[in-house]
């Protein structure tokens, strides 16, 4: 078996690794370039689309699904395995995506014309991006899948936004038993909305995130009280307070921080809690409005305060000053609006979207305040901007950047190093390599060496389009059988009881034949015998289960 890393080597965006692996060929993401790589978005696939049979996409951010859609159009037909909800996210983001790259090419078209240049086209259109939808196959959270002849699959929370997914591969035939494991993007502990990550208890080799591998955020529990300071301390002179955000993930969880922060503090008279509750908060984001409806549909995979504000009729996502704007006109009307106000817009690494217009609108003002709370790449205009510069470009202006810079990094989606340290800890067994991918150079070369020092795993750092050769394990592992989680049912309107109830009695029978499927198996496995029958059992009990809970969010509305 062979591995090739072709994408989020130098950087953090453009995710891609290729498994080959007898005479099938894996692909671990499909990631769009972002910042100084954007060119390499144009530059041919290092393998021939046509000849890649599966590919398992860890979450929906565009760093790691953005050329899902240039893959179809050069001629993959293979199947794509992920979570639910990535899916639903990937329906609104790939979409998006690809209205971005018709209105630049249309804009550069323009302007080609005028020049006598040669026209471009657009990496992919939106009938691609719709084209690529039909390769998807969904899959819940710990249902094992039996992909391919000797190769079987688990999805695990990665707990870093809606829907990821850190994902297990075992690769068994007569002459090799490897297991591998690929953390996608790893989230932190505590992180509003989402479970914390999954452990994992082994594997022969991982593939890992490092975008923070040298740093050390800031106390979570403090990041609300910094960002609620900063904005009561820019509304009472004046200004506004402008947040790039992304999409997806960022944007829910500050909505769902700023209810939590009202709610905390409901009734107190004469307190800043107040004094906020009166500042408008619009996010300005076509695609952010859709994935906040994404995540009010999968209320299944929210960890348990989430869970619990809805089950009380409390939706996190919603409150009373929050608007969502949809068209231009109303975007850019938020510009010329005196009011102090809180505008939550994307792309979050200023490279794109709506938040170019909040920026040159407000960059120049000394009562403004830009406050960053997501990972800015190298190249990026949130990154030039953080970094102090002092003049920018945004949509063809020269700006003066006056207005005060803030970083709160608590709100990172990404696992810091200590996070990061901690969840290879959970491995029982010392794994043969740690591949560590995704994060600059400095951050990569720092945690390599943490790993080694403090837990004494061999790490490589892989090579752009270098094969790294897999060999088979020592110790054969058989997929783990697990018990099926227990499930409390909350309270619901009578309107869905009863298919609850029928719901409930399918999970009890499908439990009792599951331990007598486990008893046989435990004593099967010694001879060596397949467990594919209590994995069927196993996977149709998560099934229910997610039924259950989204059915009961819905009609708890």
């Amino acid at each position: 078996m062979e591995i090739r890393f072709l994408g989020a080597v130098k950087g953090v965006t453009g995710s891609s690794h290729l498994i080959q692996y007898k005479n099938k060929k894996i692909l671990l993401d499909c990631g769009m370039y972002q910042g100084r790589d954007d060119d390499l978005n144009l530059e041919e696939f290092e393998i021939n689309p046509a000849e890649i049979d599966y590919l398992f996409l860890s979450h929906s951010h565009i760093d790691h699904s953005g050329r899902i859609p240039l893959l179809v159009k050069k001629g993959f037909k293979g199947v794509i395995f992920c979570s639910k909800p990535t899916y639903d996210l990937c329906e609104i983001m790939l979409l998006d995506s690809a209205h971005i790259q018709e209105s630049e090419a249309e804009w550069k078209n323009k302007k080609a014309q005028r020049l006598g240049r040669k026209l471009v086209e657009p990496m992919y259109t939106q009938d691609d991006a719709m084209d690529s939808l039909q390769y998807f196959k969904t899959v819940q959270y710990d249902q094992i899948i039996n992909v391919d002849e000797g190769l079987t699959v688990r999805l695990n929370d990665a707990g870093h936004i809606l829907g990821s997914s850190i994902i297990e591969m075992w690769f068994d035939d007569e002459n090799e038993n490897v297991k591998l494991v690929y953390s996608g993007d790893l989230g932190m502990d505590q992180k509003p909305i989402l479970r914390d990550p999954s452990f994992i208890e082994r594997a022969d080799y991982i593939i890992m995130e490092a975008t923070y591998g040298d740093r050390v955020h800031d106390d979570v529990a403090q990041r609300t009280e910094e960002l609620i300071k900063i904005i009561l301390k820019t509304v009472k002179r004046g200004g506004s307070v402008i947040i790039p955000s992304f999409a997806v993930g960022r944007t829910q969880e500050l909505i769902y921080e700023l209810n939590k922060y009202y709610d905390s503090h409901l009734g107190e008279i004469g307190t800043k809690e107040n004094e906020l509750r009166k500042i408008p908060v619009y996010i300005d984001s076509p695609l952010a409005s859709k994935a906040t409806e994404v995540f009010k549909q999968n209320a299944g995979v929210f960890d348990e305060e989430a869970r619990e504000y809805i089950m009380k009729g409390d939706n996190p996502l919603e409150f009373e000053n929050l608007h969502f704007t949809q068209s231009a006109e109303e975007s850019k009307a938020l510009n010329f609006s005196s009011e102090p106000k809180i505008i939550i817009s994307a792309s979050g690494m200023c490279d794109a979207g709506r938040i170019k217009h909040h920026l040159k609108h407000n960059l120049w003002r000394k009562e403004a305040s830009i406050v960053f709370v997501g990972y800015q790449a190298e190249g990026t205009l949130g990154r030039r901007i953080l970094d102090g510069e002092k003049v920018v470009k945004v949509l063809g202006e020269t700006i003066n950047v006056k207005a005060e810079i803030y970083n709160v990094e608590g709100f990172s989606g990404h696992a810091d190093k200590p996070s990061l340290l901690n969840w290879l800890k959970g491995f029982k067994e010392k794994p043969k390599t740690v591949f560590i991918v995704h994060g600059e150079q400095d951050s990569k070369l720092n945690f390599a060496k943490e790993v080694k020092e403090t837990l004494g795993m061999n790490c490589i750092i892989p090579e752009y389009n270098i094969i790294y050769e897999i060999k088979k394990s020592k110790n054969i592992e058989k997929v783990p059988v697990s018990g099926p989680k227990s499930i409390t049912l909350p309270y619901s309107n009578k309107v869905n009881e009863k298919r609850i109830s029928d719901l409930s009695n399918d999970i009890n029978e499908l439990k009792e034949m599951f331990e007598i499927a486990v008893e046989r198996a435990q004593s099967h496995l010694k001879e060596n015998i397949s467990i594919d029958d209590y994995k069927k059992i196993n996977n149709a009990i998560i099934d229910l289960e997610n039924e259950i809970i989204n059915l009961t969010v819905m009609t708890s509305k």
